[in-house]
């Protein structure tokens, strides 16, 4: 259960950066000129024209926390969305389908039962290093390619993303989906996140489902 209270945590801290992706439209550099002089802020970047942006809702900020936010802010919060995402459609996954074949997959001889929420507790040691392991080195090489070198970037630059640095890009295509158009590739990272932001509710309410009557999302259909 360790290792599910940190996954939910983990899950649980980011998913308010996940969605600050949305925002006002930036203002006019006329405007913002004197405090980017005096305190480093700089907004360049048009949250409206960014991917996932889709009628009938349009822009989406009722908070209004891209409007607050600078570029280096913006970019972090699509990482996240996109980050997020991309785990919630695969958790969507896990929980259909580790419950379906629940008891009787080859993998641990079976041993692995019971609602979503309860079989990482099943899980032996070795293969929970194994996950963090590969975690820790997937999330390293993501940095990587997104943050400034520290060991060679400016006092202003430490810590920030790159501003030639697509969000999400990790640089693993292995079937070449990734299109050079550039309008066909708006539309494709587009769906990624339309699909990233419904396997999010999606998988909250798995959890939701599941914690209140501790049975499985299939045992419950």
């Amino acid at each position: 259960m360790k290792l599910f209270a940190v996954i939910n945590a983990l899950l649980a801290t980011s998913t308010v950066s996940a969605f600050g992706s949305f925002g006002k439209k930036a203002k006019a550099p006329a405007k913002v000129a004197a405090p980017a002089a005096a305190t480093g802020f700089q907004k360049t970047i048009v949250v409206e024209d960014l991917p996932g942006v889709l009628p009938p809702i349009g822009f989406f900020d009722p908070l209004g926390l891209a409007a607050k936010a600078d570029d280096n802010l913006i970019r972090k919060y699509r990482e996240a969305e996109l980050t997020h995402g991309r785990i919630a459609m695969i958790a969507t996954l896990g929980f259909l389908g580790g419950e379906l074949v629940t008891g009787v997959t080859p993998i641990l001889d079976g041993s692995i039962k019971g609602a979503g929420i309860l079989q990482p507790a099943q899980l032996p040691a070795p293969w929970i290093i194994i996950f963090a392991v590969t975690t820790f080195a997937i999330e390293t090489a993501r940095v990587q390619r997104a943050i400034y070198d520290p060991t060679s970037c400016t006092e202003e630059q430490f810590g920030k993303y790159r501003p030639d640095y697509i969000p999400g890009d990790l640089g693993f295509d292995p079937l070449g989906l990734k299109p050079d158009d550039p309008e066909q590739f708006k539309r494709k990272q587009t769906k990624e996140l339309q699909n990233g932001r419904l396997a999010m509710l999606a998988a909250s309410g798995f959890l939701a489902q599941e914690l209140s009557d501790k049975k499985g999302i299939v045992e419950s259909l």
